[in-house]
């Protein structure tokens, strides 16, 4: 995908703090009748297509599946549906992670779980993305109907919002009960190829000289986000000791294994990983693997149509 189309959902992330909150909601799935083919699956070290039976055999047996998506693609959010389903016949326990909820709306998402307030209860504490109702609320609804548990991963966006604006430092105002719940206690955030990529997917060459101080804030508001989250999905690890954690979220904090990915190793080391990402194309039949190979262990290519369930 073109990286300035790729840019846009980050910079919303980053510099307005409310993910997706100005993003229209994604296209309608398409009718039952609609002829064309809704995705391939490509693994390309194996150099071969799977289906979604063969994708849920894999995921399932792994520790943890990075989920990396285009946040706008409907097509993508399907097919996250899609392996939820064929995994709740191969795991007993999926922990459902997600960068769509922030730490300290976790109450309110466990109590509507619970069934012990309603969902528009739930909804109106929660913050949900604009792309809510289309996207991200039939993933949290399958994991009700299975007593699966749902983890609101991220930071909360206020706390991106000071890194953004101050830098690390600003943390040191947050209470530290606030502090201890919310944010992730260790905060790397190294100039490596994640560094360089960020960069580069913000409109600034790495080797053209030093980014700005503003730009750097940004990584490190970036580098909150991935910390928090990989400390969220340990923890989630440690809860449910077997259970498979499928963490849905942004392309760009799982591609090629940086971002969270491998925050989550140095936390865990030996954890079983497999990342997935999304990539929209309109053309199934010539889907461009060669320039995407590295990217994840699988490639999802993904466009309208009607998806294979099993």
């Amino acid at each position: 995908m073109n990286a300035v189309i790729r840019r846009i959902p980050l910079l919303l992330t980053l510099l307005v703090g409310a993910a997706c909150a100005g993003r229209a909601p994604s296209a309608p799935a398409p009718s039952p009748t609609d002829a064309a083919p809704a995705y391939r699956i490509v693994d390309p070290g194996a150099g071969r297509t799977l289906d979604v039976a063969g994708l849920a055999e894999r995921a399932a047996g792994v520790d943890v599946v990075f989920f990396g998506e285009q946040h706008d693609d409907a097509g993508t959010h399907r097919l996250q549906r899609a392996l939820l389903d064929a995994l709740a016949d191969r795991r007993d326990v999926v922990v459902l992670s997600l960068e769509m909820f922030e730490r300290d709306v976790q109450p309110a998402l466990d109590d509507y779980l619970a069934g012990r307030i309603s969902e528009e209860e739930f909804l109106a504490g929660a913050r949900p993305w604009s792309n809510y109702a289309t996207d991200y609320r039939p993933l949290v609804e399958l994991a009700r109907e299975r007593g699966w548990p749902v983890v609101a991963a991220n930071v909360p966006r206020r706390h991106a919002a000071m890194v953004a604006a101050g830098g690390l430092d600003t943390l040191r105002v947050v209470p530290t009960a606030e502090r201890e719940a919310y944010i992730a206690r260790d905060i790397d955030c190294p100039r490596d190829a994640y560094h360089d990529r960020f960069l580069e997917a913000m409109g600034v060459h790495p080797g053209a000289g030093q980014a700005s101080d503003a730009m750097e804030r940004y990584y490190l508001a970036q580098c909150l986000k991935d910390e928090t989250m990989a400390e969220s999905i340990v923890a989630a690890r440690e809860r449910w000791p077997g259970a498979l954690v499928v963490h849905v979220t942004g392309a760009f904090h799982s591609d090629f294994g940086h971002g969270i990915p491998a925050r989550v190793e140095r936390r865990a080391p030996g954890t079983r990983i497999l990342i997935l990402t999304g990539i929209p194309t309109s053309d199934l039949a010539r889907p461009p693997v060669e320039e995407n190979r590295g990217r994840a262990d699988v490639l999802l290519f993904t466009t309208g149509g009607e998806l294979d369930r099993r």
